[in-house]
């Protein structure tokens, strides 16, 4: 539709310009004339793929021949919207000495040579300068779009990495929460399978423990399921762990049959900030958990110890088996990447987290920050 308008409207012009010369007559000059002037015409359906040349070629034309006036103006205008300021300009310039040549060749009777000049270069400057227009117009939309395009690829990025993170962060609570009753009930199994001759009340005993460890596991479970969810399960925030919560998890251990041990000094513990609670709970739930995992039956020493201004610190201490001790029971098995969330729970709280043997025992340490 825009090639149809394009040519029509050389057309038009062409034939605007040529009319003083038919009514006078039509002549062999004005035949071919008008017969350039339509060959220009038609090929304007090549000023998209080669709108500086066909420019270049039909601005020629339009020098001897008044038909090829309309043209012109069209390949100019063409190669204005497509190409950069200085190639329009020296398309515009070509058309302006074209025109002062057809001038001269055949001078309107109204008008003077230098009118007739200046009429034909604010004609060619104003196409020009509409057609520079109209290109950045549609630079500017494209450039729109393309950052729209950008903008909306961006969003899909920070959606991904926003559910990468959101993955990592469930995995690590289902680590922390889940490990450590899993490994209790494993403890308690593996007493009943290979004590079959224990007594009743102690079979009781163990199958009561196992009963409530499973139910506080779907307890946790429900809790870190609930951090898929916008809203609390049950319009209410289930209480996040904390520094009061250590001596529960000692309890539950003791109950389980291993040996604790329980230093804890921080005066009140309340005043612990939020995030150093929660992860000195996180450090000492872990190392229980690999307590019971690699050395059972071997006691261990809980210690957490701090104030404000100074820090919280949290060491959990095991000696190490000898290489001949029976475990009396099958290894719990594990992922083995425990102690690396951990540190980066510590890293992201402010503080640092070791591990390793020391001294033919094992100890985590945990420091964590606590501002005056």
């Amino acid at each position: 539709m825009v090639d149809a308008v394009a040519i029509t409207v050389a057309v038009v012009i062409g034939a605007l310009n040529l009319w003083p010369r038919y009514a006078r007559g039509a002549d062999t000059l004005a035949n071919a004339d008008l017969a350039a002037g339509l060959a220009c015409c038609s090929a304007l359906v090549l000023r998209r793929r080669r709108p500086v040349g066909l420019a270049l070629v039909v601005t020629a034309v339009s020098a001897v021949s008044l038909a090829a006036g309309g043209a012109a103006f069209v390949a100019t205008l063409s190669v204005a919207v497509r190409r950069p300021w200085p190639v329009a300009a020296g398309i515009g310039a070509l058309g302006v000495l074209t025109g002062m040549i057809a001038v001269a060749l055949r001078p309107p009777p109204e008008l003077p040579y230098a009118a007739s000049v200046a009429i034909i270069a604010l004609l060619t400057a104003a196409t020009v300068g509409w057609g520079q227009a109209i290109r950045a117009r549609r630079q500017l939309l494209a450039s729109l779009a393309e950052r729209a395009r950008r903008a909306e690829s961006d969003r899909h990025l920070r959606e991904g990495e926003a559910r990468r993170l959101e993955r990592v962060r469930i995995a690590r609570e289902m680590h922390d929460v889940l490990a450590h009753r899993m490994s209790l009930l494993s403890v308690h199994a593996g007493a009943l399978e290979f004590r079959p001759d224990a007594s009743p009340e102690e079979i009781s005993r163990a199958a009561g423990v196992i009963r409530s460890g499973v139910h506080q596991m779907l307890v946790d479970l429900r809790e870190v399921i609930g951090l898929l969810r916008e809203d609390p399960v049950d319009g209410v925030d289930a209480p996040p762990p904390s520094l009061a919560g250590v001596a529960g998890l000692v309890e539950e251990s003791r109950r389980a049959g291993a040996q604790v041990t329980l230093d804890m000094d921080v005066g009140n513990a309340e005043a612990v900030p939020t995030l150093a609670g929660r992860t000195a709970y996180r450090v000492v739930q872990e190392g229980l958990t690999n307590a019971r995992k690699h050395a059972p039956g071997m006691p261990v020493t809980v210690t957490v110890r701090g104030e404000a201004g100074h820090g919280l610190e949290v060491r959990i201490h095991q000696p190490l088996p000898g290489p001949g001790l029976d475990r009396g029971c099958p290894a719990i098995p594990g992922t083995g990447t425990g102690l690396t969330g951990l540190s980066e729970r510590a890293t992201l709280a402010g503080g640092r987290l070791e591990h390793g043997p020391v001294a033919g025992a094992h100890l985590l340490r945990a420091w964590l920050p606590w501002e005056a």
